[in-house]
Parts: C-alpha cells; structure tokens; sequence
C-alpha cells in the first residue's frame, strides 16, 4: 500500500457565517476550497481526494477539477462526512489524512511532516502552541488552569496510517461516538500520535471577522495559491 488518500469534510452549514457554506466563499478571487485543496493536489503522493460536501454544493465542478477529486455526500455531523468519504476511498493508499474544508491555507512543510510521520507508523496533528491562558469552568466558574505549555491548538492536516484509521473509525461507529477530531479517535485505540508545529497562517473560517484576517494574510504575501 502506497500513497496519500485526502479526506475533505466541507459539509458544514456555516450557522455562523450566516448561512453561507464556507467552502464556496471567495478569497483573493478564489474559493476557500480551491485555497484548501490544491497544496494537497500539487503532491505526487496524493493518489484520491475524496471531498464530503452537503446537499446543493457545486459536485460536478469540483469534481471535473482534478482526475483524483471525488465528491460524496456529507453528514450531519463531521465525523459522519469523514467516515462516509472513508468509506468511499478506492485507492491502496497507506496514508489518509484529513484536512477541513474551511481551513485556506495549509501550510506544505506541514503537510509534508505530517505526512511523513504517518506514513512511519504514526499519527499527525498540525497544530500551534497555546499563547492565552486557558481556563477550565463548570458553567461560569472557574475551576482549573492548566498548564499553558502542555496546551497546543489542533489544526488540520492531521494524518494516519490507514489501518489505524480505520479501526479508530470502526470502534466510533461501534460505541456511538461523533468526535469532532480525527486525532481524537486515534488517540482512543493507544495509538502514537505526534504534534506537528504548524502557524496562525493555517486558521480557519468559521466566522466574518476571519475573512478580514485570511483577505489580510493574502494583500500582505503572506500566503500565495500554488499552481
């Protein structure tokens, strides 16, 4: 088995950008999604790209994009559209990772480091240390401070080996778990998985104000679309 299969959850409902589905609003003159995948695609490791999409997103033009991009249909929740798209992978692929649809600008020597640690047995999260303070609550009462320099901030790309992903997957849909992290399932069967030291650059479009930021970090050069 050799080669990176890409999961692509992008069916969310974008409650929090008003409605609008985060994948297809435009950055510099290009969708989010477009910015999301083509770090993957210019990787001649990256054998499928399989994209989890809801109802009434534009399939057949993502699709035609790139021989390797597949389109299924989301779920209600994002592990739901992570383990559908899993289980529409068709590739030998030893490696699958995972990496969000809202999330523009992946940083290639973070997927390259994660890639490569997967693809030696073990798990990958990209990520950024912790810089506030972090408190722990019941409600609105303080309860606990953890440790800032034990607290990192999960990112995407995160990536498997594809046999333990699998079985992290199987083992959710057994117990009726709906994590919200990929690493988080992997984590739960003991499995190795390591932090990848990734930027702020790598943020994730979840409401208006990160637009401003993401429109910000394309006017400044700070981040290019790769051809």
């Amino acid at each position: 088995m050799s080669g990176v299969a890409v999961i692509v959850p992008a069916a969310g409902a974008g409650a929090r950008m008003g409605g609008v589905r985060k994948p297809f609003i435009e950055l510099g003159g290009r969708a989010v999604l477009d910015w999301a995948l083509t770090p993957f695609l210019v990787r001649d490791d990256v054998v499928e790209l399989v994209v989890a999409l809801g109802g009434g997103a534009a399939r057949e033009q993502l699709a035609q994009a790139d021989p390797r991009i597949r389109v299924v249909s989301g779920g209600t929740s994002r592990f739901e559209s992570v383990a559908n798209a899993l289980d529409h992978l068709k590739s030998q692929a030893g490696v699958v990772a995972v990496h969000d649809g809202a999330r523009p600008f992946p940083l290639p020597a973070v997927i390259d480091a994660c890639i490569r640690l997967a693809a030696g047995g073990c798990g990958a999260v990209a990520g950024v240390p912790a810089i506030d303070t972090i408190k722990e609550t019941a409600g609105d009462q303080i309860v606990g401070t953890p440790r800032r320099d034990a607290i990192w901030y999960a990112q995407t790309p995160q990536a498997f080996p594809r046999g333990v992903f699998e079985e992290a997957v199987a083992h959710c849909r057994g117990s009726g778990l709906s994590p919200t992290d990929d690493a988080a399932m992997v984590e739960e069967m003991g499995a190795r998985v390591r932090m990848v030291p990734s930027s702020a650059i790598n943020l994730k479009i979840t409401t208006p104000e990160d637009l401003v930021v993401a429109e910000a970090y394309i006017a400044k050069g700070l981040v290019t679309f790769h051809v």
